[in-house]
């Protein structure tokens, strides 16, 4: 049925770009998005639905008559009610969140144990008014406790984001609770009970649970091309099944009963975890082709796989999801590379007479034996690789060389490792069994691992790459181009889309351009500081690079893959003081990006990192300057503006951090103060010095990670900021931030966010409102009442 398969290729692609139009923290070219959202604004929804319903009535006309005229008009009229809806979803859904976001107390079922200072998941919900009114909720707890799965009143501050609601507060039990949630959460602390060390890995593995995974183990997975093995994903769904048909044939179930049940257990299954879309796209593909194997009417794998990849998007919004992004894109190059094998064919040689000479041609399928089993495995392996490249490289930047050659490892261990977890959660209930299961599942657990570290060590394992948005899409083109080929019968023409393809996204970081806005990108290189700013034009001011470690630093790991994925000019880098946490990849960013100045606050020390920066900086060539209260660069409609120090403060000075480089940025009406690391000393006098206009900002990035030494209640309300940020890495030994500094901003309403719970933060600004995105989600600072800025 290729109709049905294009109709649902054409619908994903217009949910797909509804989807980015209405995601503003997308980095799309601001110009391309007007023009969208003005179309958009003049097709209400009753339109849309006249054009889906015109385009299902082309396709049933087309397939009736097959008409092959008839089917541009259908998939035409599909991607245009695609688009329309898809966009009023969102529109709707984020109607709903700004509502819930004006209530001062929330029901909210939360999905793990609450506890003051915790920060847990959860789904907000609305009273009888409304019903239908439901989001995900992100709740930092204040006070009060919690079991899993329990419904509660939250009392206290929300914010609606592109991903549900952030919510700061106190809360309170009702009693209530969701059955599937509170098992699911039972099932989480059942693990840390059985698993110990390896409960963050097995709880991703379960139960969709990835937040207890360190930063550096979903690298090395990464590295080694295994990182979606760390995910509920099409594959575990299909394991699990796997297991369970086997186990109703050992315990001689007949078929046609076995088969449901199984089906039923995995439904169940998937329903517990939430239906993450991976999930539901294999648990659809599994029963599709179930149920027409017992009516004996077998449908072609890209049938399937159209039916799961469309049915999550009864939710519009799943298109954007990396999880469903890869597992649609894992199988279809599954499907892809056993058309490519179906006409692959072999030559056997025979040595004749002194002479090689060929004896036979086979196709590559007929062949048998393990020497085969590895080819077809090795081969599926490089094109899924192909295919999910893009995806990948442009969230974690970089491409897994090695994961044909890891996968072919790690996929045995998968398969028999996913069902003997399975089988310690259901013998929970008997301790010692369950014990004794998941003693055992400790040996691939670390089997795994080892070909994870081993794998990702191997010399040019990945490719570290940073891919522009526009560049990223094109990739993706020649990916699905790939796909298509290998069911088209004449591969050429697709084959030289792909080429094309490709050859534009090499293109397109030489034609990056600007936003249109000022951007702060307040980047997470752990226990340290880098802050990327990024001016209207596209240009570029780094202040710090974050920390070094032996054999790399931030810079190189960080702070040049992100500035390069984005494209533009550096015009400065601005090294607040000589610290390695701050400094540590700073000779990285000069080696790599060229600066075009160089400014500092000349403290003498005798630091080695420090020395290698000057080093980089003087092999550049590029211009060095001590930096001085007043000094000013312009720069697209930016003011950078120098508040400290002066040379006779840096003189008098014995600690680095006193000496730190304390920038005022603005662009027209917003402000922004960044203090590196300075300290209450520098700090008084800078109070001592300016007047209270000079200082006074919109966001303000905390001095010293949010220590107790840096931030005084005298500074906080000279600078009177409506959002504060923390560079600090996670479970950092100094306990930064500290909760003194919590407290104060908690006591005068000021959102804080930090780098070890939000990931990157970018604060952008068009000059007038203030849009923030980290980690979870995105949304518009409120600008409260009577309150003016310089």
């Amino acid at each position: 049925m290729p109709l049905l398969i294009h109709t649902v290729v054409v619908w994903l692609a217009g949910l797909f770009v509804a989807a980015l139009v209405h995601n503003a923290s997308a980095p799309y070219p601001f110009t391309l998005v007007a023009h969208l959202r003005a179309i958009r604004d003049s097709a209400p929804l009753v339109l849309a639905l006249a054009v889906l319903a015109f385009g299902v009535a082309l396709v049933g006309v087309a397939l009736a008559a097959r008409s092959r005229s008839v089917v541009p008009l259908a998939l035409l009229a599909t991607f245009a009610a695609a688009l329309v809806i898809g966009d009023a979803a969102a529109r709707e859904s984020l109607a709903c969140r700004t509502t819930l976001a004006k209530r001062t107390t929330l029901r909210v079922a939360i999905d793990d144990a609450a506890k003051p200072g915790a920060r847990v998941t959860g789904h907000a919900v609305g009273d009888r008014s409304l019903q239908h009114c439901q989001t995900p909720a992100f709740v930092r707890v204040q006070s009060g406790r919690a079991p899993p799965g329990a419904i509660v009143v939250l009392t206290g501050t929300a914010r609606a984001t592109d991903r549900g609601l952030l919510v700061d507060g106190d809360l309170s039990t009702t009693g209530e609770r969701e059955l599937l949630r509170t098992w699911r959460g039972r099932t989480g602390e059942e693990i840390d009970r059985l698993f110990h060390a390896h409960a963050p890995l097995v709880r991703a593995l379960l139960i969709a649970d990835q937040d207890g995974i360190a930063p550096d183990v979903r690298d090395r997975y990464a590295d080694a091309g295994l990182v979606h093995m760390l995910s509920i994903s099409g594959l575990h769904v299909t394991i699990i099944a796997g297991a369970l048909l086997t186990l109703a044939s050992a315990c001689r179930i007949p078929k046609r009963w076995a088969t449901p049940l199984a089906l039923a257990i995995v439904a169940l299954y998937v329903a517990t975890l939430g239906a993450p879309a991976p999930a539901v796209r294999s648990a659809v593909m599994l029963a599709t082709v179930a149920v027409t194997e017992q009516w004996q009417r077998p449908v072609h794998p890209w049938t399937a796989l159209a039916l799961g990849a469309a049915l999550p998007t009864v939710t519009p919004a799943v298109v954007l999801d990396l999880g469903w992004q890869l597992s649609v894109g894992g199988m279809a190059a599954l499907v892809a590379a056993r058309s490519m094998l179906r006409r692959v064919r072999t030559i056997d040689m025979a040595r004749v007479n002194g002479r090689w000479r060929r004896a036979r041609v086979r196709r590559l399928r007929a062949l048998t034996g393990w020497r085969a089993t590895l080819m077809r495995e090795f081969v599926t392996g490089v094109v899924a690789t192909l295919v999910t490249a893009p995806l990948i490289a442009w969230t974690f930047g970089r491409v897994s060389l090695v994961a044909p050659l890891s996968n072919l490892v790690a996929a045995p261990i998968v398969a028999l490792l996913q069902p003997a977890l399975f089988l310690a959660i259901l013998l929970a209930p008997w301790h010692a069994a369950a014990q004794l299961v998941a003693d055992a599942a400790g040996v691939p657990i670390a089997l795994l691992d080892i070909v994870a570290t081993s794998t990702a060590r191997i010399p040019h394992a990945a490719l570290h790459i940073a891919p522009t948005f526009v560049g990223a899409c094109c990739a993706g083109i020649a990916s699905a181009a790939v796909v298509r080929a290998s069911a088209a019968r004449r591969w050429m023409p697709t084959l030289l889309v792909a080429a094309a393809a490709l050859t534009a996204a090499l293109w397109t970081p030489l034609l990056a351009t600007g936003s249109g806005q000022f951007e702060l990108h307040l980047l997470d290189v752990g226990q340290g500081d880098a802050i990327a700013m990024r001016t209207p034009r596209g240009r570029w001011v780094i202040v710090d690079a974050g920390r070094r470690w032996e054999g790399g630093d931030a810079g190189q790991r960080v702070v040049v893959p992100y500035v390069q994925r984005r494209g533009g000019a550096v015009a400065a880098f601005v090294m607040t003081h000589a610290h390695d946490d701050h400094m540590g990849g700073a000779a990285s960013v000069v080696q790599a990006l060229k600066p075009a100045r160089w400014w500092e606050p000349a403290f003498v020390t005798s630091n080695d990192t420090y020395r290698t920066a000057l080093l980089a900086v003087q092999r550049a060539g590029i211009p060095w300057q001590r930096v001085h209260p007043g000094a000013v660069m312009q720069l697209d409609g930016v003011t950078f503006e120098v508040l400290a120090p002066d040379s006779s403060w840096t003189a008098q000075q014995h600690d680095a951090n006193e000496t730190s480089v304390v920038l005022r940025v603005q662009y027209r009406d917003i402000a922004f103060v960044l203090t590196g690391d300075a300290e209450a000393n520098e700090e008084a006098w800078l109070l001592s010095q300016l007047e209270p206009a000079q200082l006074r900002a919109d966001v303000l990035k905390l001095g010293h990670h949010g220590s107790r030494t840096s931030s005084t209640d005298a500074f906080i309300d000279a600078v009177q900021p409506r959002l504060g940020l923390v560079s600090v890495g996670v479970g950092n030994r100094y306990g930064h931030p500290s909760p003194e500094i919590l407290d104060a901003f908690a006591k005068r309403g000021v959102p804080l966010l930090r780098t070890d719970r939000d990931g990157v933060v970018v604060v952008s600004t068009d000059g007038r409102e203030i849009f923030v995105r980290d980690r979870h989600s995105h949304w518009t600072l409120d600008r409260p009442s009577g309150v003016e800025h310089p």
